[in-house]
């Protein structure tokens, strides 16, 4: 297993784990039928986002928490889908990286998911 070193290895786990989002029986719905992702526009952004979270290269541009808000006045997001898609990052990570920014990628992405339930409960 390699360590989680730059934006190669960051498209390659969004990849994976988008690949296990869409398909998963209690967040799938979100990216399938709910939004309907434009895949080609969402997961270079997602790219950005994760590469300037973990190495800062401030390529994203955006508000991930409005855009969570948005999707919530759309559908209720309840605390199993912030668990679940905890539970896929982190084991998409662990499957194929280890190392500081693998540990720093969930940890962060548990803050983010904290935050989020925390600000979308709130509205």
């Amino acid at each position: 297993m390699k360590a989680l070193a730059n934006r190669k290895d960051i498209e390659f786990l969004i990849d994976r784990f988008y690949e296990k989002l869409v398909v998963d029986d209690i967040v799938g719905h979100f990216f399938t039928t709910v939004v309907k992702l434009d895949w080609e526009l969402h997961i270079p952004i997602m790219y950005n986002f994760w590469d300037s979270m973990l190495f800062g290269s401030k390529t994203y541009k955006g508000n991930p928490m409005s855009v969570h808000l948005e999707l919530a006045k759309k559908t209720p997001l309840k605390p199993e889908h912030f668990e679940r898609w905890l539970a896929q990052w982190e084991a998409t990570i662990k499957e194929n990286f280890t190392g500081s920014k693998a540990t720093e990628a969930i940890q962060r992405a548990e803050q983010i998911a904290g935050l989020m339930e925390f600000k979308v409960q709130e509205a």
